[in-house]
């Protein structure tokens, strides 16, 4: 079946405004060349507290990325605590009246073709992500939409939970099921902990920094997207 979504429906029905709209088409045209001086690697942190642990947990992340290779590899972190979302124009509702979007800004900044990976960071809340994080990844439908945009590019996810065993995994599953449907190349912790991502504990206070185990875990993660993301770029034999 021939699909009906044109550029303007798509426009319309994802609330990305014409201009950034433009952008993306315009960075996703570069996205097949080569990372030229290096790579980038962005950090997405979807608590609504700015600040607090999951940046915390998502900075650390970033740092263990870029001590893989220090000249190659950029970083950038971004909070969406600031930031309007509205989830529901992933189901086609337009902006409603007063509203803000800032998707677009944020969409702009993940298709560029020089940003080789991806970092989810969530706190857990009730067993599973933020109804921040939902409404973020939901509006990724777009860049699915628009011939996969964020294709081959590595995910790896962070999930901060109030408890040690407060349904980080579980959290951590949920928001590789969205990247999977991405086509991106999602990968979780990497040697020797090695599991299904970046599971840290908030002790109290805000504060990660006795958790050695989760902390770990998140350089752990930072150094395995580094790694398969250099490997992506690097040219072929």
């Amino acid at each position: 079946m021939q699909s009906s979504l044109t550029r303007r429906t798509f426009v319309q029905t994802m609330g990305i405004g014409a201009g950034a709209a433009a952008g993306l088409a315009a960075l996703q045209a570069d996205a097949s060349e080569a990372a030229g001086g290096g790579i980038k690697i962005i950090g997405v942190a979807c608590s609504p507290r700015r600040g607090k642990t999951t940046a915390q947990a998502l900075a650390i992340c970033l740092d263990a990325t870029r001590e893989v290779a220090p000249d190659t590899i950029e970083t950038e972190l971004i909070e969406l605590a600031d930031l309007e979302i509205p989830g529901y124009i992933a189901a086609g509702i337009p902006l409603k009246p007063g509203h803000k979007d800032d998707f677009g800004d944020v969409a702009a900044k993940l298709v560029d073709g020089r940003v080789r990976g991806i970092l989810i960071g969530t706190p857990v809340y009730f067993g599973s992500m933020t109804s921040l994080c939902k409404a973020f990844l939901d509006r990724c439908f777009a860049l699915r939409a628009r011939k996969f945009a964020l294709a081959n590019k590595v995910g790896g996810v962070v999930a901060v939970g109030g408890v040690r065993n407060g349904g980080q995994e579980l959290t951590i599953q949920c928001v590789q099921s969205a990247l999977l449907c991405q086509e991106m190349i999602v990968v979780g912790d990497g040697r020797p902990t090695c599991h299904t991502g970046a599971t840290v504990w908030n002790s109290g206070n805000d504060d990660i920094s006795q958790d050695e185990f989760g902390v770990g875990t998140v350089k752990n993660l930072g150094r395995r997207v580094a790694e398969v993301a250099l490997n992506r770029a690097a040219p072929s034999a």
